[in-house]
């Protein structure tokens, strides 16, 4: 590895000349480019930060590929200002934060209580029911092109709250859980790794059946530029038996969850 830095009374100046890559004597085989993978693979067993996990690899792989840490004269881009390009170029998907204020002062004056009071009023209503029709709901909006940014505002503030009292109903008979929940603590996290499963089958899915879509049209790019000539209607049609397929398994996911509840708690009765 060489680090190389010019004289310069300008801390901006000696940035700029800072440089390290590998030594171009060192050849080493391609698969090591791979070790990305494998550390994020590492990083998310152990539960650490994604976003700490996914720029190390970032960083690893442009390494071992030979790619200078940052631009300097005469050479190729830097990772850095790959990182900080891609950034800048996609800063519109954080967008989705200016609605968190909104979504904590609806929590803050009882969004969630409400939504599972509301809730609580329909004895049909079941967590599996409840969980289909979210996710049947996520297609369509995919399908349709509009992005709801889910987790923050829908799956938080009201889908969860809403199975959970749906659950707790049932549990209960029909009777309202008003008081403390009645669930135990395994069942109300199996209740959250639903909600924000049905939310991560509708969007994933759902928007591959949109044209306009950045995924769908990613493909349709990747292909056109590799000489296959295909349209984008071709694409989304392809993709319409995979999206029917998920909320087929979603469905028999999220039902077998339910009857999991129902017995554990006669159990615990």
């Amino acid at each position: 590895m060489r680090f190389s830095e010019r004289n310069s009374s300008s801390p901006r100046s000696v940035l700029n000349h800072i440089s390290f890559s590998y030594n171009p004597n060192m050849h080493l085989p391609e698969w090591t480019k791979l070790a990305g993978i494998l550390l994020v693979l590492i990083g998310f067993a152990l539960r650490l930060k994604p976003t700490l996990v996914v720029v190390a690899a970032a960083l690893l792989t442009g390494l071992l590929a030979h790619l200078p840490l940052f631009t300097t004269h005469g050479s190729s881009e830097g990772i850095i200002n790959m990182l900080g390009r891609a950034f800048a170029a996609n800063r519109l998907m954080t967008l989705f934060i200016i609605t968190l204020p909104a979504v904590a002062l609806s929590e803050r004056f009882g969004l969630q209580r409400q939504a599972a009071h509301l809730i609580q009023k329909f004895r049909a209503a079941t967590p599996a029911a409840l969980l289909i029709l979210y996710q049947l709901f996520r297609v369509a909006m995919g399908a349709l092109g509009l992005r709801l940014n889910g987790h923050p505002t829908f799956v938080r503030p009201l889908i969860y709250p809403m199975t959970k009292a749906a659950a707790e109903s049932q549990t209960n008979d029909g009777l309202a859980a008003s008081a403390a929940s009645n669930l135990p603590s395994s069942a109300i996290e199996k209740l959250k790794s639903a909600a924000a499963a049905a939310e991560n089958y509708g969007n994933f899915y759902g928007q591959n059946l949109s044209p306009v879509q950045p995924g769908i049209l990613l493909v349709f790019t990747t292909l056109n530029t590799l000489g296959y000539n295909v349209s984008v209607w071709r694409l989304v049609l392809y993709a319409l038996p995979i999206a029917t397929l998920s909320i087929t398994l979603g469905a028999a996911q999220f039902w077998l969850l339910n009857r999991r509840l129902m017995k554990e708690n006669a159990r615990l009765q």
